[in-house]
């Protein structure tokens, strides 16, 4: 393919997906979309590229459609797809395997971590009686959006402590002069911080641990889910998810990340 002569046609999304619609045919693409504007209706059969949103799905039934609301199944689009096409998704996978997770692509993860991390951090100023420099935060996890959020959190001036598993990661948290602890030892004494950002996809704080802590706001940056929320807000404590934090907070920079990104991808199977 060429770039002028290739269609691209986006699915469903939040104002990112606009924003990388704009920037993919500034790029001289041939740019369609449905489910990202009301009335749209894009032709998915004769696209070259499909392009799926962050997430591409949250109920793994229908694609993501906030602005529009529009039922687009992940089945009929499954069902659309022809071989030829390339199909780029986020934290999904089809059933047919005709799929490439940008997601798991380092060059737009640790990217997009960037406005999650601010995103997170505007919420915690704004959500908190109390200054980031100088609090007490645990950041669970170690992986591309724990580095860049621990990193941002300590040039803010907090008490940064970090959860991890791997020997690696401790000695690299331990070289940027931040406190380590295993994600493993988390439950069962006290988790005494003034804030705890969960960034990992599975539930790691049982009841008895959110119960005994001293700290008053959580909040939950995975997709999955680090802790109950609804059990944390039962004992009286703050609790909040941010899921698709960028595509709120930073819809600009998230879509010319996120165009980037394709842009990479198409050229590399030219």
């Amino acid at each position: 393919f060429v770039g002028e002569f290739m269609k691209i046609t986006v699915i469903g999304g939040d104002m990112r997906m606009r924003v990388a619609k704009k920037e993919l045919e500034a790029k001289g693409y041939e740019v369609d979309t449905l489910g990202l504007f009301e009335g749209d209706n894009g032709n998915v059969k004769t696209s070259d590229v499909l392009l799926l949103p962050v997430p591409t799905t949250k109920d793994r039934v229908n694609v993501f459609t906030p602005l529009t609301g529009r039922l687009i199944p992940l089945e009929w689009v499954e069902n659309k797809i022809t071989h030829r096409q390339t199909v780029l998704c986020c934290n999904y996978t089809f059933k047919n395997g005709k799929c490439t997770d940008y997601n798991l692509m380092d060059s737009y993860a640790l990217l997009n971590a960037v406005p999650t991390a601010e995103g997170a951090i505007k919420w915690a100023i704004e959500k908190t009686p109390f200054t980031l420099w100088d609090a007490k935060v645990l950041v669970i996890g170690y992986g591309r959006m724990g580095k860049i959020l621990a990193d941002r959190l300590k040039a803010l001036g907090s008490k940064v402590t970090v959860s991890a598993r791997k020997s690696a990661d401790f000695a690299l948290i331990t070289a940027f002069n931040m406190e380590t602890v295993s994600t493993n030892s988390l439950n069962g004494g006290i988790l005494d911080y003034d804030i705890v950002f969960s960034t990992v996809d599975v539930n790691v704080l049982d009841k008895e641990t959110l119960k005994k802590s001293t700290c008053n706001f959580f909040l939950d940056l995975s997709s999955l889910g680090g802790f109950d929320l609804e059990y944390t807000r039962s004992i009286g404590k703050m609790a909040e998810t941010a899921p698709a934090l960028p595509g709120r907070t930073a819809p600009e920079t998230a879509g010319r990340i996120l165009a980037q990104t394709v842009t990479e991808i198409i050229t590399s199977k030219e």
